[in-house]
């Protein structure tokens, strides 16, 4: 059940900022060469679609500093509520996102990952155990680790955190 008063004065339009890690995509962007970002296309219309805003998309190689640094710096923007990091939260050798950023958070929200998981179990079966999604709180963000698979952003986005961030961005800001 849904307590109501929690969903009182939520702010109307969140802004976003899209981290996409991917040694791919970023390869290509340096050799100034075409690439398809399915993932970020959806993320984008599923948050402009939404009634929110995406201050910024940025796309990064999968290495622990610059991920961390470029989060740093979208911690300390004002203009931002919301930051996504998509990818590198798998289980390989390259995924290191978590390792990036959960350090740096104030609070984690464990039932973020929880959920994601359990929702993503319905999807994909036992698969989910790969995931290590999670979400946490730093200078009053909100900031989610998601996979980064098409399939991942969209149940992430449209299942959890659309209708979820505003109550948790006034929460955090009480």
């Amino acid at each position: 059940m849904i307590n109501l008063k929690h969903h009182i004065d939520l702010p109307k339009r969140i802004k976003y900022s899209l981290v996409i890690t991917s040694d791919n995509i970023y390869s290509k962007i340096i050799k100034n060469e075409k690439f398809e970002d399915l993932s970020g296309k959806i993320a984008e219309d599923i948050i402009i679609n939404s009634g929110n805003i995406i201050i910024e998309k940025i796309y990064l190689p999968n290495d622990l500093k610059t991920i961390r640094e470029k989060v740093e710096t979208m911690i300390n923007n004002p203009e931002i509520d919301v930051i996504i990091v998509s990818g590198g939260t798998g289980i390989s050798r390259k995924d290191v996102s978590i390792e990036a950023i959960s350090p740096i958070f104030e609070k984690v929200l464990p039932g973020f990952g929880e959920l994601f998981r359990f929702l993503s179990y319905n999807e994909i079966g036992t698969s989910a155990i790969a995931s290590r999604a999670t979400a946490g709180i730093k200078n009053n963000k909100l900031i989610f680790l998601l996979p980064g698979s098409p399939d991942a952003i969209k149940l992430a986005l449209e299942k959890i955190i659309i209708s979820e961030a505003p109550h948790l961005i006034k929460m955090i800001r009480e």
